[in-house]
């Protein structure tokens, strides 16, 4: 894997993947700072296991977000101290139980952004399930 991240002016910079896809970013406010894109990248990349988990099990998963909260180090280096994820799935009579386990699972066993972090940082999460209005 490689990227390659160019300085635009004053903060901001664009990062390249090897696929040519961009993100900009910057320390001023007007794109997301480096520290949001780590907690982007905790939720995008357990959130893809949650959903990965339930379509494994067969569940018939309609929707998955997940709402992030980090606290930070009150001194310079300003690193995570805690995140916490809520997931909002969506589906067609999940038992919690199983949500719960795919949560679990992808926060302890097999988001690589989250366990990256857990030897430094105090990871939790929470979830809810949403019946959908859509019909199976």
């Amino acid at each position: 894997m490689k990227i390659s991240t160019q300085w635009q002016q004053k903060r901001r910079f664009t990062a390249t993947t090897e696929q040519g896809y961009t993100v900009d970013m910057d320390g001023e406010g007007n794109s997301p700072s480096p520290m949001q894109l780590i907690l982007a990248a905790v939720g995008g990349c357990s959130s893809i296991d949650v959903v990965m988990i339930l379509e494994k099990g067969r569940h018939q998963i309609t929707d998955c977000q997940c709402e992030l909260e980090a606290e930070r180090a009150e001194t310079t280096p300003a690193v995570f101290t805690k995140i916490h994820a809520h997931y909002l799935v969506t589906g067609n009579d999940i038992p919690s139980s199983v949500i719960e386990r795919a949560c679990q699972l992808s926060i302890e066993k097999y988001c690589s952004a989250a366990l990256m972090l857990n030897k430094t940082v105090d990871i939790s999460f929470s979830f809810e399930f949403i019946q959908s209005t859509e019909q199976s």
